[in-house]
C-alpha cells in the first residue's frame, strides 16, 4: 500500500477509526477487499489509506460531500456496515473533514 495520490485541495476525507471484536473475523478480509474495490468504482472516489494494529484507521478521500453520502448509502456498503456492527467491531467512529491544505515529500 502506498500513500494516496489526491488532487489539489479542496476535497474531503472520511476517517474511519475502529477497534475489532475478539470474535472470529470470518469474512472480514474478503468484505474489506470487496468494499475497497467497490469504493474505487464510485463517482468522486479519490483514494484511500489504511493501517491496523490495536486500532484500525482507514482514510478515504472524496471529491464532494455528495459522493460520500452516496457511498454511505450504497446497498452493498450498508450490508458491510451492518455486519461490522454485529460481528467485527467493538466500536468505531467516522469523521468527515474538508481538506483545505495538503503537502508532502517523496523520494520516489
Amino acid at each position: 500500500m502506498s500513500i494516496a495520490q489526491t488532487p489539489p485541495p479542496p476535497y474531503y476525507a472520511v476517517i474511519f477509526t475502529s477497534v475489532r471484536t475478539i470474535k472470529d473475523a470470518e469474512g472480514y478480509a474478503s468484505m474489506a477487499q470487496k468494499m475497497v474495490g467497490l469504493a474505487e468504482k464510485q463517482e468522486g472516489y479519490l483514494g484511500h489509506e489504511s493501517a491496523r494494529e490495536e486500532v484500525g484507521i482507514t482514510v478515504s478521500y472524496w471529491a464532494t460531500e455528495e459522493a460520500i453520502r452516496n457511498w454511505k448509502a450504497h446497498a452493498e456498503h450498508i450490508i458491510a456496515q451492518e455486519t461490522g456492527q454485529s460481528d467485527w467491531y467493538q466500536n468505531y467512529c467516522v469523521r468527515v473533514a474538508k481538506v483545505e491544505r495538503a503537502y508532502g515529500f517523496s523520494k520516489v
